[in-house]
């Protein structure tokens, strides 16, 4: 008998495991998106430029949730939705990203593996048609965690990823909005890179793409944050970096710890704003921290580092994150933030300027 109820108990127990098992790798997928903060409001968008940025939001997130969907995990899924925003040219990242005083394109981007701590990332490239895919590549495929500058682009070459000549990136607006800003500064003005096609006689919106001009003082960057079905998180930044930066310049986007976390005991955080200052207070970590230590709910963490830490020192952003039990928040101090969510099941929020949920 004794054997007898030694075995059901064994039994039991394996049935209470599997069922917690089972019920552990069927938690409800959650991601959200950014596409930077800054001086975006209704009075200076027009409605194309918002249908233009709410579309390529719901396209990355659409992508990151069917990878999600069907078994993928949080990191596929963060690489995945970021490719289509370094892709789009709207945002400061990839395909749009602006230029530094020199008149060139260095991209920063980072990834980062909650179950693991796993991180990858690179700063500085020049020739990464997706920074964010390479960052993932060092995380992967190598014991560092960061490479930077000509190095980072000869690893990319190395595992023959995907390069672009760096005239990719041109985009006469943006070359524009630099050349105004150097020149209201009194500073040198580069040469117009080799090759650009010859400036038009009616030149496009400094900026931006001829269709959608940005704001003034918008930082770009895109970043996502997902937890997938076993309720891994991942985080993951890409950016082109501030306009008019000095040639090797690098923000807060591919330090981890600062634009970029992520931990299945805290929370995800991807940040967008000004890096030096979110460099300063590791605001990604601490967010993380504040939940993890402090126990705060994670709006609370959100709102104490973005409202009153990060505007102690005068320093304008914002940051989108998530925790392993679905809180869900995004918090930021400027006018605006290009933002958007999606729960499994749940229908999709997208939202641009400081008075939408």
């Amino acid at each position: 008998m004794k054997k007898l109820a030694l075995a059901f108990l064994c039994f039991t127990a394996g049935v209470l495991t599997s069922a917690i098992g089972a019920q552990a790798t069927n938690k409800p997928w959650l991601i959200e998106v950014h596409g930077g903060a800054g001086d975006i409001a209704r009075d200076t968008t027009t409605p194309e430029q918002d249908k233009a940025f709410r579309a390529t939001l719901a396209q990355a997130i659409q992508a990151a949730g069917k990878v999600l969907n069907s078994g993928g995990t949080s990191v596929q899924a963060v690489e995945s939705a970021i490719r289509i925003l370094e892709d789009s040219g709207l945002f400061d990242s990839g395909k749009g990203a602006i230029y530094n005083a020199a008149g060139f394109n260095e991209l920063d981007a980072a990834i980062m593996d909650g179950k693991t701590l796993r991180a990858g990332s690179v700063a500085a490239v020049r020739t990464a048609k997706h920074p964010i895919t390479l960052a993932r590549a060092v995380m992967d495929q190598t014991p560092h965690v960061m490479l930077v500058g000509p190095g980072a682009d000869q690893f990319l070459s190395s595992i023959h990823g995907e390069q672009v000549d760096p005239l990719y990136y041109f985009n006469e607006g943006k070359w524009q909005a630099l050349v105004k800003q150097l020149g209201s500064e009194g500073k040198p003005i580069p040469l117009r890179p080799a090759g650009a096609p010859s400036a038009p006689a009616a030149l496009v919106p400094a900026g931006g793409l001829a269709s959608v001009e940005k704001p003034a003082r918008h930082y770009g960057t895109v970043g996502v944050v997902a937890m997938d079905r076993h309720g891994n998180l991942a985080a993951g930044t890409s950016t082109g970096g501030s306009q008019g930066k000095l040639p090797g310049r690098m923000g807060d986007s591919p330090i981890i710890g600062a634009g970029t976390y992520a931990s299945n005991e805290s929370c995800a955080v991807s940040a967008t704003g000004v890096g030096e200052y979110f460099i300063r207070l590791t605001i990604a970590r601490d967010v993380c921290g504040l939940v993890q230590y402090e126990h705060m709910p994670l709006q609370q963490a959100a709102d104490t580092i973005i409202h009153t830490r990060l505007k102690k020192l005068d320093g304008v952003g914002g940051l989108i994150a998530i925790t392993p039990d679905s809180q869900a928040v995004w918090s930021f101090n400027t006018p605006g933030m290009y933002r958007a969510r999606l729960r499994q099941g749940a229908k999709m929020n997208i939202s641009i300027y400081s008075d939408e949920p």
